[in-house]
């Protein structure tokens, strides 16, 4: 599988509390932090729950 990183762009604040388990469930703890994932079905379903949240990075 290929590897992913992904960037939290916006706060969970005010979001539902299955969007802020989502966020914690990948390993973002702070804001602009930058994580790399394996590109598992699991984790793209995670990314896609979140996608307001998250950015793509190259």
């Amino acid at each position: 599988m290929a590897k992913v990183k992904i960037k939290q762009v916006r706060s969970g604040i005010d979001h539902p509390a299955d969007q802020k388990r989502t966020l914690r469930a990948l390993g973002f703890t702070k804001m602009n932090q930058v994580i790399e994932k394996e590109g598992t079905p699991q984790v793209m379903g995670m990314i896609r729950k979140v996608h307001h949240l998250v950015d793509i990075v190259k």
